[in-house]
């Protein structure tokens, strides 16, 4: 048999020959029967002529090999090659030329056909010109980003500021500023997206160059070019930074093919039509079925054919694989042929599941393929569909996604095939992920969406600060008709991308399939262990774009793998009645410390790993009965010092060295399949990079511990007696089986894929739903100034007409594609997945809190996940759906506050990082009322404790927070404190809504109850807490004036001097500071009056000198005529809207007003009211 790598004697080839030898011996199929088959089967040519009678005599199997040779050779046909097309120069594969071609920083994957831009403006041309005809290829947009895309001579030069169409004899289209270049720059074409493709098209007999976006000519872009003897073209391209493309120059089927139009590599002709006659004899067997009683062949369904063991039909079918096999592994015949043919099986629609025939098919090819072929065609076929899936054009009922997904499904079905997959493909050659993204449409008529929603709906009705104010009662009858209508719109929509959503679905449960253990390991874990390196590439290479897979495929992804993990839960409760419900969900923290499950170098709560094993490992040992080996420790001790030396080679400016480790991994920004980039180009050096050393194995404990890829299903669920991944139970844990292991270490990937992209990818998403907010705004107020138009001015009138005109065409486009967004990432059922990651979190931490020291094992994502998905609810769902209808909103509001309350000042926590997110996330929470009551519903002594921790001295610690703690308990309470806009911003502004918003005062009358309980019940805290706070102040407030000193004088100088926007910054946040700090004094001052005023405390008459000191600097430095702050002032500088006489002075009047109240109480009324004259008339004392 001829192979690819030569001629040898395969088990296949054998089996023929020796059915050959014993050609009547065919079961029960007599010679004439089987004749009439194999001539119905194999009929002879037209082509033949007169010679054919000789194939009417009987055919047998010993002389079907030579038939067969005949009939495919007459396809070997003269091809249309390069050889006989005059007008192309150049080998006959086309690529990108690597060697050459190039400017700048590129990474080039592996096929020569993907790259990645990894400097200002790269640029590279392909191996290939042609000078004379009609030539065409394609490029499919991985990015959406600035790019230049079309053909140069070779004598143009490139730059890192100038490219492709910047040089006089290259022409370029750019989709991402909507122009095309040749040294000048016009508008051209439209705007394109990730998943577009673009043909470029030249016609050197006409001298023209033409571009097309998805198969839509965007029309002729430059005439008359450059033509004649010594002038040819190369395709070429210019891209900036981590933008991306692949081409394809004909090795592959065009997907917009032109007529007349060449592509610059041929197609494989010859083996096209043989490919196409062998699968029409393929198709002639799965249709004909032989009748042996009867003794005639019978017409059948093809869709029930099934492998039954008629040894006529396999050694017929084993002749037809010895010739299809072959070509079965070249990307273009897989492409063309065998996935269309697969695809057509589909085509009459219902489940998957009621076409076996394909099911059937991958049998026939693991039984008469060598393995290697069979391997090869499968990754091809994988290949070309997730290219198909990802770069196919969005229409209204997605056919086109639904139908590459069935298709997938399908092959997926397929144990054996879904197992090599999983092993080889997947994960290590394919980008599997993108098959679970749906991607958002730029242009909206071209989706179809107009026709889907075909009326629009915006909010008309807004607030004083501008904000959508949705009191349904006051629409009118049209603004309801348009509202209804525009949401059965957008529930069209929903329903046919949740069709594509279940698809997904289906795959990944295919993938977690753990009963198909008939062949070897499970799917399952298969997926988990490929599932933790595409994890480790995308934690370990956060600093590195081009190997990161994209966020808005990771939030696709994760919903998908919510679903499918929640699905397999449920079915393992109902199985197992004594384990819990996916609602009650968590990991439990023996995860974090036993060494089954690798956090690559991720931080813990407690610090470093090995830093971990060594202080806490008595703690391990007697909590959960796990040794850490003394050689271990040293061992990953000196692998901390290897990465510090790493990390510091990695500073050093050695750009091979620093770009060397990303380039063992999948690039996600290149090829739109292949996912290696192994070739980095730089025009100072071409070279294959160092790869960097890997990272450390999981750490051992005193049990069996591999690495990821080495581990079986025994390693993870355990079996006799064996824990798994839940070796090392403490004490704290209940003794209740839970689910799965291996489900628990999905889901604890899930957590750490939303830490790594997720969060960030849906705050990046909320921006349309803002632009719609704003457009909406300025069409109200345009409709508003032309009721108030005059109707003399016409001029004024038509311009603001205009402008009417394009804020409705932007919000129609817009509100369909915030319908779109909404459906794929905003919709309840995608809130209520990160609702419930938010309480699997909350239950996580509350079990490895429970564990005590060991809590400094976990993860730090686990907080941060917590954190950050709470803020997604409630401010990127919501208003869309609304947060408090989720299921058991108050009791999670609880529970997470309960957290923030005990973890922000948790002396087992000790990264900088996540104690100031804590920090954050508390000071966000006491902001609103029902957040806020949920601190005042923890139980009182973990409310005494958050308190005592906020009045801990201020030196130290992130003082500043803590004090906006404070401040925002007080909001609402103080002298002049109830203010939403800064008054005197709205004595000057009024009307203006974009004035800086406060958020409205919420005080917690039962938080400042337990503060004054504190600092009465203990005086040296309350002593050291108001030193701590006036020492802080007069820092503040000295730095404010420092600064504003400065920036008069700047002001003053003859010269134009700009001041530093960064100056203003920090001037006003100085200002801030200082009030707020102020107001931590009156609110102390309010509470607990007796710890200045009382002058049995020993503190007392010194706090109270203090503060007499400070308020008279601040008054003397405010309230002068003329002065320092009042020049300021007026100046009105952008960056210092707050800085005003208002905030700061009510601040020190409520003071003062709260100390004259108090004083008489104490009988200390003579040296208060000595101190309040001295402040009030700062002046006499100078």
């Amino acid at each position: 048999m001829s192979s690819k790598g030569g001629t040898a004697l395969s088990r296949r080839s054998y089996r023929l020959a020796s059915d050959a030898d014993n050609p009547k011996v065919t079961g029960i199929v007599n010679e004439k029967l089987l004749s009439d088959y194999l001539q119905h089967v194999f009929p002879a040519s037209g082509k033949q002529g007169p010679a054919s009678a000789a194939y009417r005599k009987s055919l047998t199997f010993q002389d079907l090999g030579a038939h067969l040779e005949k009939l495919l050779a007459e396809d070997n046909v003269t091809e249309d090659s390069r050889d006989q097309i005059e007008g192309c120069l150049g080998p006959l594969t086309v690529v990108l030329d690597h060697s050459s071609g190039f400017e700048g920083l590129l990474f080039v994957d592996d096929d020569l056909l993907g790259v990645i831009g990894h400097s200002n403006f790269s640029s590279i041309r392909a191996t290939t010109c042609v000078y004379k005809g009609k030539w065409v290829y394609e490029v499919l947009v991985s990015s959406q980003g600035l790019m230049q895309i079309g053909w140069c001579t070779l004598n143009c030069r490139f730059n890192q500021e100038e490219g492709v169409g910047d040089t006089p004899d290259s022409y370029a289209y750019d989709g991402n500023r909507v122009r095309k270049w040749n040294v000048t720059t016009t508008n051209y074409g439209k705007s394109w997206a990730a998943g577009d493709i673009v043909s470029c098209l030249i016609d050197l007999d006409e001298g023209t160059i033409t571009f097309c976006l998805n198969g839509q000519s965007l029309g002729v872009a430059f005439s008359n070019i450059k033509t004649g003897p010594g002038v040819a073209y190369f395709p070429a391209i210019s891209l900036s930074f981590k933008e991306s493309v692949a081409f394809n120059f004909g090795s592959r089927p065009l997907r917009y093919p032109v007529e007349g139009y060449l592509p610059l590599q041929s197609p494989p002709t010859t083996d096209l039509i043989k490919a196409n006659r062998l699968l029409g004899y393929l198709k002639t067997v799965l249709s004909t079925s032989i009748d042996t009683q009867e003794e005639k062949l019978v017409e059948r369904d093809s869709g029930t054919w099934q492998i039954q063991g008629d040894p006529t039909i396999l050694v017929t079918l084993a002749h037809i694989f010895n010739h299809f096999a072959p070509l079965m592994c070249k990307v273009y015949l897989v492409e063309d042929v065998l996935m269309n043919f697969l695809l057509s099986i589909l085509e009459g629609g219902g489940s998957v599941d009621e076409h076996p025939l394909i099911q059937q098919l991958l049998d026939l090819f693991w039984l008469l393929m060598e393995d290697h072929e069979v391997n090869e065609c499968l990754k091809q076929l994988m290949m070309s569909l997730l290219r198909a899936y990802r770069f196919s054009p969005i229409i209204p009922d997605l056919g086109f996604q639904i139908h590459y997904l069935r298709l997938t499904t399908a092959i997926l079905r397929h144990e054996k095939s879904r197992k090599y997959l999983l092993s080889n493909v997947l994960f290590d050659v394919l980008r599997s992920v993108v098959f679970f993204y749906i991607k958002t449409p730029l242009r909206v008529k071209e989706a179809g969406l107009d026709e889907l929603i075909p009326t629009t709906w915006w909010p008309t009705r807004f607030d004083k600060e501008g904000k959508d104010e949705r009191d349904t009662c006051e629409e009118t009858a049209e603004e309801r008709l348009r509202r209804r209508a525009y949401e059965r719109g957008c529930h069209r929509l929903k329903k046919r991308i949740e069709v594509v959503e279940e698809l997904q679905v289906q795959i990944l449960r295919l993938m977690l399939n753990n009963k198909d253990k008939g062949t070897g390991e499970a799917s399952r874990y298969i997926f988990l262990n490929k599932f933790r390196k595409f994890l480790q590439e995308n934690a370990s290479n956060r600093g590195n774009p081009t190997v990161l897979c994209p966020p808005e495929y990771m939030v696709c992804f994760i919903h998908r793998l919510i679903t499918a993990i929640r699905s397999y839960w449920d079915e393992g409760k109902r199985k197992s009645p004594g384990s819990i419900s996916s609602e009650d969900a968590y990991v439990p923290p023996q995860l974090f410390y036993n060494g089954k499950v690798d956090y690559f170098d991720l931080q813990r709560l407690g610090g470093l790993l090995s830093h971990l094993k060594k202080t806490l490992k008595d703690d391990l040992a007697a909590k959960a009965n796990i040794i850490i080996d003394p050689a271990e420790i040293q061992a990953s001790s000196m692998d901390d010092l290897d990465e510090d030396e790493e990390t510091g080679a990695a500073q050093r400016p050695s750009g091979a060295v620093a770009m060397g480790g990303a380039l063992a991994r999948p690039s996600w920004l290149s090829s739109p399949t292949l996912g290696r980039a192994n070739r980095f180009l730089s025009t100072a050096a071409v070279s294959l990079m160092t790869p960097r050393r890997p990272l450390a194995p999981p750490e051992k404990v005193k049990v069996r511990t591999l690495a990821v890829e080495q581990r079986t299903e025994e390693d993870i669920e355990g079996s006799h007696g064996n824990d798994g991944l839940l070796l090392g139970r403490p004490l704290e844990e209940p003794d209740q089986p839970i689910t799965e292991k291996s489900l628990l270490e999905i889901l604890d990937g899930v957590v750490m894929m939303y830490n790594l992209s997720v969060h960030q990818q849906l705050g990046k998403m909320v921006v349309v739903s803002d632009d719609v907010h704003e457009y909406a705004v300025a069409l109200k107020d345009t409709e508003e100034k032309i009721a108030r138009c005059p109707s003399r001015r016409l001029d004024i009138l038509e311009e603001l007409q205009k402008s009417q005109k394009v804020f409705a065409e932007k919000l129609n486009h817009l509100s369909r594609r915030l319908a779109w967004i909404n459906a794929t990432i905003y919709s309840k059922e995608k809130m209520l997945d990160v609702y419930w990651l938010l309480r699997v979190c909350i239950r996580t931490i509350e079990h490895s809190d429970s564990t005590g020291s060991l809590f400094a094992f976990m993860p730090e994502f686990y907080l941060n996940v917590a954190m950050n998905s709470y803020s997604a609810l409630k401010n990127y769902f919501s208003p869309s759906n609304c947060m408090e209808e989720l299921p058991g909103y108050e009791e999670t509001l609880t529970q997470l506050a309960a957290i923030l309350a005990k973890h922000f000042a948790d002396p087992r926590i000790v990264g900088t990082d996540i104690k100031d997110s804590l920090m954050q996330a508390l000071a966000s929470y006491v902001c609103y009322p029902q957040s806020l009551r949920a601190v005042e519903r923890i139980p009182e002594e973990q409310r005494m404790a958050m308190m005592r921790n906020l009045l801990a001295p201020y030196e130290q610690r992130p003082w500043a927070q803590t004090n906006w703690i404070l401040v925002r308990l007080w909001r609402g309470c103080g002298f002049g404190y109830r203010y939403t806009r800064l008054p005197h911003l709205l004595k000057t502004k009024p009307e203006d809504a974009n004035l800086p918003s406060l958020q409205k005062p919420c005080p917690s009358l039962l938080l400042q109850r337990h503060m004054a309980e504190l600092l009465s019940q203990d005086k040296d805290m309350a002593a050291s807490f108001l030193n701590s706070v006036l020492n802080q102040l007069n820092w503040a407030f000295s730095e404010f004036i420092g600064m504003i000193q400065e920036i008069q004088q700047a002001a003053e100088r003859p010269e134009r001097n700009f001041v530093d926007t960064r100056q203003l910054k920090v001037c006003a946040t100085c200002f801030d500071l200082s009030v707020s700090l102020l107001r931590v004094l009156e609110m102390t001052i309010t509470l607990v009056p007796e710890i200045f005023l009382d002058w049995t405390r020993p503190s007392a008459e010194l706090l109270l000198r203090r503060l007499a000191q400070l308020l008279n600097q601040v008054l003397n430095r405010v309230t002068a005529e003329r002065n320092l702050f009042d020049r300021v002032v007026n100046l009105r500088l952008p960056g210092l809207e707050s800085v005003d006489h208002y905030p700061i002075l009510v601040a020190v009047t409520g003071i003062l007003v709260r100390i004259l109240v108090d004083s008489d109480k104490h009988g200390g009324l003579d040296p208060v009211c000595n101190m309040t004259s001295y402040c009030v008339c700062p002046a006499h004392h100078y």
